[in-house]
């Protein structure tokens, strides 16, 4: 999609931080973190939402989900815990019309579930 910043990001026309990324993913550091360690991961093919995650075949939702894993090693959370967190919708806080996936950690976090 042409105007959304997330796959402006993906085509490199806008800067990055980049944390790990493969050939159908890439994670990147929030530039507004609510944490020590906000990242997040979105595929490359721009879906709006989870909602429209039935485009994809099966294995591929298994894919994202170990990609965020290897994102929370990489980023350095993995053994002492963090969050994954997907906005579907504005009143769930979706800013941003790309999936997307928050990869929250680097101290004991609060709040919700």
């Amino acid at each position: 999609m042409d105007d959304c910043i997330f796959c402006k990001i993906i085509r490199e026309e806008i800067p990055s931080q980049r944390v790990l990324e493969d050939g159908e993913f890439i994670a990147i550091r929030d530039i507004a973190p609510k944490a020590p360690v906000h990242v997040l991961v979105m595929p490359r093919e721009h879906l709006a939402s989870l909602d429209e995650i039935g485009r994809w075949d099966g294995g591929r939702a298994e894919k994202l989900l170990h990609f965020t894993v290897a994102v929370a090693e990489a980023a350095g959370v993995r053994e002492s815990g963090y969050r994954v967190i997907i906005n579907v919708g504005p009143d769930a806080g979706q800013e941003v019309d790309h999936l997307h996936l928050h990869v929250l950690g680097g101290e004991r976090l609060g709040g919700l579930a």
